[in-house]
């Protein structure tokens, strides 16, 4: 096997430093970016009274920031213009056309007004997966990227939005073509990617939704669960994750060529957005993708958020605008 990404000395400094702690069962948090050029390590977080890296997952949390209020949480977008983004959705598209991918996921980096600090958007928030980097980005996700409990390692794709306040939503989501093409190829995709780690790897659960809560309404979400088996007799989390990175979600399929689509397009590295992170607490594992981003350059003193959606041969550019700028919210 050879991984798809090759990281940089700092972030195969941890991935080491995970192979190492999980072999030792010895609990920690992690993250790493998109690609792989920067990652995050912490040795026992929940013992740390004032850990450096904030995080809540079901099941586990760090102490919480200490803020002085409860603000608002109303994002207002500097949008752009779509024929600056159809720009970057011709170039992805012709590559589509040209076989080089079936699928791309493709982000926006959009300007945000915001009268909150991070660490008050941190505690505010409401999701499974919360992160809060201090002064760098807080990501409140819905979506595992994947879960180790025993030798049972599962993942579970995130494809396909819809305003959940639409007449006969569910049933609308799960019959659209385009989602159900973007939805196939991943579950495919993950399906695939497990079985480089994993054996008996098999999809258990599939199109099944959920609804968020967000500041702009509630919205529906389809997901799939991808379930397999390990040998935990020599269990290196690093050389694993390592091996399904990036997550396919938030890539494309095929990764290689989908990869050079997506840094031709967007220009702009991702850093940790559409990473991973995660927390082993020496036996269970429990990993999140790094999406609903909201991020702060110190630099320009500006917030920005980061969203995207998948471009088949299918899609058409102003649909797919319009789902990123859906996809600018806070859940609460």
């Amino acid at each position: 096997m050879s991984a798809l990404l090759v990281p940089s000395p700092q972030a195969a400094q941890v991935l080491e430093q995970m192979n190492e702690a999980s072999l030792r069962g010895e609990a920690f948090f992690f993250a790493l970016d998109f690609e792989l050029r920067e990652a995050l390590f912490e040795l026992r977080p929940l013992e740390q009274r004032e850990p450096r890296y904030f995080f809540s997952l079901p099941g586990y949390s760090t102490a919480s920031p200490a803020v002085g209020r409860r603000p608002r949480l109303d994002l207002v977008p500097t949008v752009e213009p779509l024929e600056r983004y159809r720009e970057r959705f011709d170039r992805v598209h012709r590559g589509l056309m040209h076989g080089d991918s079936f699928l791309v996921n493709l982000a926006l980096r959009t300007p945000v007004e915001l009268e909150a600090t991070l660490k008050e958007v941190y505690v505010t928030s409401r999701a499974d997966y919360r992160l809060l980097v201090p002064g760098r980005f807080v990501s409140f996700s819905p979506e595992c990227f994947v879960r180790l409990e025993g030798e049972r390692l599962s993942t579970h794709p995130m494809k396909g939005t819809i305003d959940a306040r639409l007449p006969d939503a569910a049933e609308r989501l799960r019959s659209d073509y385009k989602e159900s093409c973007e939805h196939h190829t991943i579950v495919d995709l993950m399906r695939n990617d497990l079985s480089r780690v994993a054996e008996r790897v098999r999809v258990e659960r599939f199109k099944y939704l959920t609804e968020l809560m967000t500041s702009r309404g509630p919205l529906l979400q389809m997901s799939s669960e991808v379930v397999g088996h390990i040998d935990r007799s020599a269990l290196r989390l690093g050389d694993l994750l390592l091996e399904l990175l990036p997550a396919g979600s938030i890539s494309g399929a095929p990764k290689g060529a989908t990869l050079e689509l997506i840094r031709s397009a967007e220009v702009v590295p991702r850093g940790f957005y559409t990473g991973v992170w995660g927390y082993f607490d020496g036996e269970r594992l429990d990993t999140a993708v790094l999406i609903r981003y909201l991020e702060y350059e110190a630099e320009t003193g500006r917030y920005y958020y980061r969203s995207g959606g998948g471009i088949t041969i299918n899609s058409e550019a102003e649909d797919e605008w319009r789902e990123c700028l859906q996809k600018i919210y806070i859940p609460q």
